[in-house]
């Protein structure tokens, strides 16, 4: 058993989550420059035994693909090829940006902190990664 990854995917920026080993809980890991990204996972997949890969997919409000999937899709082919033994899922990742932004202000965050985009980008992973979490926990049932 490994733990999961997700990915919430941005042009200057990427916000990373990860699972428990039991596959239960998200928890945000850290937002690099997405420059760094390939780099900083396959470092990662070195020391941690990562059983699949979960992107946030940007999609419009009618479901179709937004304009951000011309630069992601290279990248996750760049990925099945660097982890072609690992399992890449993706998921619809529409308004995490809003429920991570809300998501601080219950939790108590303060304004300062909320105002940093590395906060929402891997808080906005880590909901993509409990979307998934959750949907693999109804599908077992």
């Amino acid at each position: 058993m490994g733990r999961l990854i997700a990915i919430d995917y941005g042009i200057k920026r990427t916000g990373l989550a990860v699972s428990d080993n039991d596959k239960i809980i998200a928890s945000p890991l850290k937002t690099i420059a997405t420059k760094e990204l390939e780099a900083f996972l396959r470092e990662y997949m070195l020391n941690e035994n990562v059983e699949a890969i979960i992107i946030g997919y940007p999609k419009t409000l009618d479901n179709k693909p937004s304009g951000l999937v011309k630069q992601l899709e290279p990248f996750i082919n760049r990925l099945r090829n660097i982890f072609s033994d690992i399992d890449i899922h993706l998921i619809d990742e529409r308004f995490t940006s809003s429920i991570a932004q809300q998501a601080m202000i219950d939790g108590g965050m303060k304004k300062s902190d909320r105002q940093k985009k590395e906060n929402i980008d891997k808080i906005s992973a880590s909901l993509i990664l409990q979307s998934y979490l959750t949907q693999i926990k109804n599908y077992s049932k």
